[in-house]
C-alpha cells in the first residue's frame, strides 16, 4: 500500500514510527520553498514538522520545483508526505528514529505551475521564504522578472516579491522572512543584493524597492546535517515491510542537525516560531562561531585526515573510526591541535570540545559511507582555506610543531605524489591500487615530486606563497617536522606511523 493520508489513522500510536495526525494536514501555508531535495526535506521540513507536531508553529510549505528534471508527482500521489530515517550516534549512544514528516502541503512546478506559485503572494498567512538552490543559485543574471518564469531562483524570488507588495498595496507588515540555505558565507546579504539589483534592472518602482529594503528581512544562514538521501535497497525494503506501506520518497538522515540563522528582530524570530521545538535550530545576532566552528572542527579534520587515513587502508571515515588507532589519530587532531587552536573570545573552550565531540559522533555513524577519496577534492584549495589559519593560531598560542597537523600535511604531500595516466589524468599509488587525484594543482605536484628530492620537496612546497598566501618555513619547526613525518611515511607506510606513535604515547 502506498504512503498517503488515509494510512494517517492506522499509523497514529504506532510505536515504529512518529505520525502526524490529520489536523496536521489542514494547517496553513505560511512558508514558500525553492527546492525538493533532500537536505530541505531533512532539515527545515524537520524542524517545521517536528514544531507543527508540538504545536509552536502551525504552519506548511509549498515547495517549488524549479529544475525541469523529474515530476511532482511522487509529492501528489502521496499527499506531500514522507519518512524520514533518522540514523546515526548522539552523545555516544546510537540512535534510531522513524518520522512521518507533514510539513508539505503541495509541490508546485515552476515550469507549469508559475501562476500559482505567484498567486501564493496573494496569502496573507505566507510568511517565510526558504532556499537551498545550489551555491551557483545565488548569482546575478540578466534575468527578466516578468519572464513565465523567470529563468534564476533570485528572478522568481523578486517575482513572487512583487505580486505580493501589489497586491497588498505595499502593506510593511507583508513583507517576507526570507532564509537562503545555500553553503555560501553571508548567504542572506549576498540574495537581498542581487534581487535590489535585479529590481532596479528591471525598472520596478522606486516605492516597491523602499519596501523591498524596509519590509522583508534576508536572514544568513548556516545549515549542518548529512542527508544521503534514499536508503540502500534491502535497507528501503526492510524499513516499508515493518512500516506497512511503501514510500518512494523515503530518506536517511544523521541525528547531528543545526540550523543557525542571524537575526535579532523581535518580529524575523517571533514568525520563527519552529526554532523553539528543536535545539538544532538557532538564533543569534551572529553566526560566524557556527560557520567557524564548523569549517575548522569538522571540515579542517576531515581535511587533515583523508590523505592520511586513505593512505592507510581506509575507504570510510566510519571504517577509519572503527580502528583503534586511527580513531585515536583523529581524535587527537581534533581534540588535543584544532580546538585549542579556535578558541579564542568568541569560541570558548566549552564550545569548541562540545562541538568536537559531536563531530567524532558523527565520524562514527555506521549509518553514512563518507569515502575518504570523495574528501581529497582539491585538497590543496581546501587545505589553504580549512587548515592554514588554525596553522597559524597554534602558532600564536605555541612554538612547538603540531604533531597530528604535521602528519596530516604529509600525508597530503605524499597522496599528491603521482604519475600521468595516457589519459592525462594524475594517478597516485597506494598499496598496489591507483587512485585518481582531483585537484586543480596536481601537474604542479607531479613535477615536484619528479625533480626534487622528498626533503627538499618540502621545503618547496610549504614555502609556496601562492598556494598559501603565507611561507609556511617562517614557522618554527613545522617545516622539519612535516619533513620528518613524510620520511616515516614513506619508510613504513601510513597505517604503521599512525600505529607505531600511538602505542610510544600510551601511558603518557
Amino acid at each position: 500500500m502506498r504512503l498517503s493520508k488515509e494510512l494517517l489513522p492506522v499509523l497514529d500510536g504506532k510505536k515504529d514510527i512518529q505520525a502526524p495526525v490529520e489536523d496536521h494536514l489542514r494547517l496553513p501555508e505560511k512558508v514558500l520553498q525553492f527546492g525538493t531535495g533532500v537536505l530541505l526535506r531533512g532539515l527545515p521540513d524537520y524542524f517545521i514538522d517536528k514544531a507543527n507536531k508540538t504545536g509552536l508553529f502551525n504552519g506548511r510549505i509549498v515547495v517549488v520545483k524549479s529544475t525541469g528534471k523529474g515530476t511532482t508527482d511522487a509529492f501528489a500521489e502521496q499527499d506531500g508526505l514522507y519518512t524520514q530515517c533518522i540514523r546515526g550516534i548522539e552523545d555516544g549512544q546510537a540512535k534510531q528514529e522513524n518520522i512521518l514528516n507533514a510539513a508539505i502541503s503541495r509541490v508546485l512546478s515552476a515550469a507549469t505551475q508559475w501562476q500559482e506559485i505567484l498567486q501564493c503572494a496573494e496569502n496573507p498567512a505566507m510568511e517565510i521564504v526558504i532556499s537551498n538552490t545550489t551555491e551557483v543559485g545565488i548569482t546575478l543574471t540578466d534575468d527578466d522578472v516578468h519572464a513565465v518564469p523567470p529563468v534564476s531562483y533570485p528572478g522568481k524570488l523578486l517575482a513572487f516579491l512583487y505580486r505580493r507588495y501589489e497586491y497588498f498595496k505595499g502593506s510593511a507588515d507583508k513583507g517576507m522572512v526570507i532564509i537562503p540555505t545555500e553553503l555560501i558565507p553571508d548567504n542572506g546579504r549576498k540574495l537581498r543584493d542581487i534581487v535590489l539589483e535585479l529590481a532596479a534592472s528591471n525598472n520596478l518602482p522606486e516605492a516597491f524597492i523602499r519596501w523591498l529594503s524596509s519590509a522583508n528581512h534576508f536572514c544568513n544562514s548556516l545549515v549542518d546535517r548529512i542527508v544521503p538521501g534514499a536508503l540502500p535497497a534491502a535497507e528501503q525494503q526492510e524499513m516499508e515491510a515493518a512500516l506497512g506501506y511503501e514510500d518512494a520518497l523515503m530518506i536517511m538522515s544523521e541525528v547531528y542537525r543545526l540550523w543557525a540563522i542571524e537575526t535579532t528582530d523581535a518580529g524575523v524570530k517571533e514568525r520563527l516560531g519552529f526554532a523553539a521545538a528543536d535545539k538544532g535550530v538557532v538564533l543569534a545576532p551572529n553566526i560566524n562561531v557556527f560557520r567557524e566552528l564548523k569549517l575548522r572542527l569538522l571540515n579542517g579534520t576531515h581535511t587533515l585526515s583523508c590523505g592520511l587515513a586513505f593512505l592507510a587502508g581506509f575507504d570510510t571515515v566510519q571504517a577509519a573510526m572503527e580502528a583503534p588507532d586511527m580513531e585515536a589519530a583523529i581524535t587527537a587532531l581534533m581534540m588535543e591541535e584544532m580546538a585549542p587552536a579556535i578558541t579564542d573570545i568568541y569560541i570558548t573552550e566549552t564550545a569548541a570540545t562540545q562541538f568536537a565531540a559531536s563531530v567524532l559522533d558523527r565520524f562514527r555513524n555506521p549509518h553514512i559511507a563518507h569515502q575518504w577519496l570523495s574528501i581529497t577534492m582539491q585538497y590543496t584549495s581546501k587545505m589553504k582555506m580549512r587548515n592554514v589559519p588554525v596553522l597559524l593560531r597554534h602558532y600564536q598560542r605555541s612554538q612547538e610543531a603540531p604533531h597530528w597537523i604535521s602528519l596530516g600535511f604529509a600525508a597530503y604531500l605524499l597522496f599528491m605524489r603521482s604519475e600521468r595516466g595516457a589519459d592525462g589524468a594524475f594517478k597516485g599509488t597506494v598499496n598496489g591500487e591507483t587512485y585518481t587525484i582531483q585537484d586543480d594543482h596536481a601537474s604542479w605536484f607531479y613535477e615536484q615530486w619528479k625533480r626534487l628530492e622528498p626533503s627538499v620537496l618540502v621545503k618547496e612546497v610549504l614555502a609556496n606563497t601562492a598556494l598559501w598566501g603565507t611561507d609556511l618555513t617562517l614557522l618554527k619547526g613545522f617545516a622539519p617536522a612535516v619533513n620528518n613525518m613524510l620520511q616515516q611515511l614513506l619508510q613504513h607506510g601510513a597505517k604503521a606511523v599512525v600505529e607505531n606513535f600511538n602505542h610510544a604515547n600510551a601511558g603518557k
